[in-house]
């Protein structure tokens, strides 16, 4: 008998792309993204335990925009990894399995990640 091809990936011929689907790449980034913004936290730390001079060094360093834009992100990975992991506390108590309910909780989210950073860096600014 002749061997027949089979696909390599069948799951690329049969599922839609969901949201779930999205989420679940985008839960592994920020987590990936949260060790990057941990050594951000950890490089602010030795600077203000070296005094300061090496604080204001990092602190105008830290004050320049583009770095502003990678803190904000940072803190956007923070609250959505965080809240991934509720999600997933939430499935394991065997709730929102259906569809409909992974779609709601997940843009649930999403939207709770989003106010979450703008309300956390809307106090950084208010207190700063």
């Amino acid at each position: 008998m002749a061997a027949r091809p089979r696909p390599l990936s069948p799951h690329l011929q049969i599922y839609r792309f969901t949201l779930t689907m999205a989420n679940s790449i985008i839960q592994r980034g920020t987590g990936m993204a949260m060790y990057f913004g941990t050594l951000l936290v950890v490089l602010w730390l030795g600077a203000a335990a070296l005094g300061d001079g090496p604080l204001g060094v990092v602190d105008a360093i830290f004050s320049f925009w583009l770095v502003q834009v990678v803190l904000f992100l940072a803190t956007w990975a923070l609250f959505h990894h965080m809240l991934g992991g509720l999600r997933h506390f939430v499935w394991d108590s065997g709730n929102y399995l259906d569809p409909a309910g992974r779609e709601t909780i997940t843009r649930i989210q999403f939207a709770l990640s989003i106010l979450l950073t703008l309300g956390a860096w809307a106090l950084f600014v208010w207190f700063k």
